[in-house]
């Protein structure tokens, strides 16, 4: 999906508005502004400021950008045209350009691999241009670092970070590796999980919500949302899904390069006219209740916020054990999540719940209590407001 959106203004590089009121300007520098779950949570917190705050975002990937459609549009936000890309060999040269490109703003937001450039720029050359106090946050890895971290990266990332004055991961795993991996002091990572404005998906959805595909009565679903690459392995949760009765339909909410992948496995088995592939489909709140149960088949994940939303909508949780999964889920629903990688293990789970519907009922109570309780996003953005307040100095943001 290529970005077709509006934007709003668009200072040039290393520029900024003028602030008559002396809010604090923030430059936002993600590995891409698609409608992902980092995007979003970034877009929950833009919004969270509100006007107490002016946004510059660059991707990456500059034509993916979907992600700015959900800022509010009172927001004052900016989209520069002419930053210097964030991708690219790391010369001095390149990385001299990023750094200029910073000046001028109250606080610089990096995000994931895809900015650790800047993320070095800043370092080297921060305290020389005067550049503002610049944030690290990371999420997890693609499938080049899937099985193990890359050692020159992690060099990298060392080097890189070691003028921040933060980084921020959502997951214990991620902390780990940011403390062990990385070597970074404990004072420097910030732990904070991801949240989500769970009182949203307590409504009830209509069946018709979601594109393309009607819950009829009688269905039942099985339901996903992830974006669709070979890390979220989907023809796995294809094949665990096949021996499910036929009244039971897979709805994977979702766009990427699998998707034809996804549907030849679908074919091959069989159940082509059981798996519904509707494509991204915005405000989960309006739909996740639509599912009987919620599954993930990734090789690697971290804190999955999807896991979050299903559980504040009341749905149980089939996955496998990989980042944070099994702490976020309730105790009820602890034995369904399976072993990573083990796909025998996930199908069995997913019968088990589909064949019991009390029990389905009974962990999906415990999974929106718990959501509730421990995940609602008014915890983790007053952590990020006093994050990014105590960098600029400043006794409050937004």
């Amino acid at each position: 999906m290529k970005w077709s959106g509006t934007v709003r203004a668009r200072p040039a590089a290393g520029k900024k508005a003028a602030s008559p009121d002396k809010r604090p300007h923030m430059l936002h520098l993600h590995s891409t502004f698609a409608a992902g779950g980092k995007e979003l949570r970034s877009v929950r917190l833009i919004n969270a400021w509100g006007s107490g705050a002016g946004h510059s975002i660059v991707s990456a990937v500059p034509e993916r950008m979907e992600a700015a459609q959900h800022i509010l549009r009172h927001i004052s936000v900016a989209y520069p045209e002419n930053f210097p890309s964030l991708l690219g060999r790391p010369t001095l040269g390149r990385l001299q350009k990023l750094a200029r490109a910073m000046r001028g703003y109250d606080l610089v937001l990096t995000y994931n691999w895809g900015a650790i450039d800047a993320v070095m720029a800043h370092t080297l050359f921060g305290e020389a241009l005067g550049l503002p106090p610049l944030i690290h946050h990371e999420d997890g890895f693609n499938e080049d670092e899937l099985k193990r971290l890359k050692r020159r990266r992690n060099w990298y990332r060392r080097i890189a970070l070691g003028r921040t004055s933060g980084l921020v991961v959502p997951s214990e795993k991620l902390e780990e590796i940011s403390l062990t991996d990385w070597a970074q002091p404990m004072g420097r990572v910030k732990h904070i999980p991801n949240g989500i404005p769970t009182a949203d998906f307590a409504r009830k959805p209509r069946p018709d919500a979601l594109r393309g595909v009607i819950k009829r009565k009688g269905d039942f679903w099985v339901g996903t949302m992830a974006g669709l690459r070979k890390i979220k392995n989907l023809p796995r949760l294809v094949r665990a899904f096949a021996s499910l009765p036929e009244e039971w339909h897979l709805v994977i909410v979702g766009e990427g390069p699998e998707e034809d992948t996804i549907r030849a496995e679908a074919e091959r088995l069989e159940i082509g006219h059981r798996v519904h592939l509707p494509g991204f489909v915005p405000d989960p709140a309006n739909y996740v209740d639509l599912f009987d149960i919620f599954a993930l088949s990734s090789d690697s994940e971290q804190f999955p916020i999807s896991v979050i939303e299903a559980m504040a909508a009341g749905v149980p949780v089939v996955a496998p054990a990989v980042g944070d999964i099994v702490a976020m889920v309730s105790a009820p629903n602890n034995p369904y999540i399976t072993s990573a990688g083990d796909e025998a293990s996930l199908a069995g789970s997913l019968s088990e719940l589909a064949s019991r519907d009390r029990l389905r009922a009974e962990i999906g109570a415990a999974n929106r209590e718990k959501a509730r309780v421990e995940f609602d996003e008014k915890k983790m953005i007053e952590a990020y407001r006093r994050l990014y307040s105590s960098a600029m100095g400043r006794s409050t943001l937004g």
